[in-house]
């Protein structure tokens, strides 16, 4: 199947140095024999948040200020505290993960769940994979700093120039399947973009190889106005009960016709490393989701803010959890006391041992914090593990 891919940093702006620390676009458009199927990834498996109420605030955090139009940490911190579900991808953002060498070296994910239904009409959940097969690779925070300043462009100059060498950059695609029952027990809400699936209990399903061996003749055209929205996909894939997926479902076809105007049609249809093909949205009929009891089950789990994030941290090597720690103090050092005793509320949270760390290069001392946290009115159960650390 002819593919187009197009690669970006999620939140910085666009002329952003390749090598800040975000979350990388992996946005992969299918040209199949039956219309145009668009999936999009990032490099890491989850998001900040799972209700897509919230991403208006979470785009104007890491927005610049609107009266100094400077950047402000103060400001995405500042809503990461006051949603503790981002956590676990805070956690994956300040790792080593967040900075990858470049995009030939990184994994994709879907992140969202999605159905799959076969001809008899039977239907699972499915989440994709794709492993980089030149395995992963990360800059450490000081080489992060050099490429910022000596070559900004470092990350898509690379691709372009082992793809031009004939280095072809390759990724095994898998998938992990649940079945209708399997979400009916599983303990957390499997539709939570905020959560990953484990792999011992869903272990992942090779189902083939993407590969890269052409570069655009013109980025402008072939790439930045390439329309990608999860809305085009093509029959037996479908969506879930993922209220991130429904949202963007809607939103990204009415963000392209705003971004490209009154040719996004022929943009959206039209690839221009293939021929012209016509676009089919999905006829067949598929199993109805908001009236399955196993889906509304699964949607009453609770949600549980912590518990992977805690997990991951603890799995992490030694020596990349100090790295981890020492990103996020010196990412939370000119911030507000304020908003850095709410925050670290959630690291203790998730971690005893991660929230004392933190609050420890951050020299607060932790009798302090819920005194803080009393004047800014925090929930008291995020204070729960603070007066067991001294």
């Amino acid at each position: 199947t002819p593919v187009l891919v197009r690669f970006s940093n999620m939140l910085s702006e666009m002329g952003s140095a390749d090598a800040e620390r975000d979350v990388r676009g992996f946005a992969i458009k299918f040209y199949t024999e039956d219309g145009n199927w668009d999936l999009l990834c990032n490099n890491t498996p989850v998001f900040f948040i799972r209700d897509p109420f919230k991403f208006p605030d979470l785009i104007y955090s890491q927005r610049r200020h609107p009266q100094t139009y400077c950047k402000e940490t103060s400001r995405i911190w500042d809503f990461w505290s006051l949603n503790p579900e981002s956590l676990h991808q805070i956690t994956i953002l300040f790792s080593d993960r967040g900075l990858p060498r470049s995009y030939r070296f990184m994994h994709g994910y879907g992140g969202h769940t999605y159905s799959l239904v076969n001809a008899l009409g039977k239907r699972v959940w499915c989440k994709f994979h794709l492993k980089t097969l030149q395995g992963v690779e990360n800059l450490t925070h000081s080489k992060a700093i050099e490429l910022r300043a000596t070559d900004p462009d470092h990350a898509r100059r690379d691709l372009f120039s082992a793809i031009a060498a004939n280095d072809f950059p390759g990724w095994k695609v898998y998938v992990q399947i649940m079945t209708e029952l399997q979400a009916a027990r599983h303990p957390e809400n499997p539709f939570d973009l905020t959560k990953v699936w484990s792999h011992s209990d869903y272990p992942l399903i090779e189902v083939g190889v993407l590969e890269l061996y052409r570069n655009p003749e013109n980025y402008l055209t072939d790439v930045e106005q390439a329309a990608f929205s999860p809305s085009a996909i093509v029959p037996g894939i479908g969506f879930s009960p993922d209220q991130m997926l429904q949202a963007r479902i809607l939103s990204y076809p009415e963000a392209h016709r705003h971004r490209l105007g009154r040719n996004y049609q022929e943009l959206l249809v039209n690839c221009p490393l293939c021929p012209p093909r016509q676009n089919f949205s999905c006829k067949e009929p598929l199993a109805p989701v908001g009236k399955n009891i196993s889906v509304s089950r699964s949607l009453n789990a609770p949600d549980s803010n912590y518990s992977q994030a805690g997990s991951l941290y603890r799995a992490l090597p030694e020596a990349e959890k100090r790295r981890l720690i020492s990103a996020i103090v010196d990412s939370l050092k000119p911030v507000p006391e304020t908003i850095q005793a709410r925050q670290i509320a959630h690291f203790f949270q998730a971690d005893a041992f991660y929230g004392h760390c933190i609050a420890k290069g951050l020299d607060i001392d932790i009798r302090a914090i819920r005194f803080l946290l009393d004047r800014t009115a925090t929930p008291s159960n995020e204070l729960r593990e603070i007066s067991d650390v001294s």
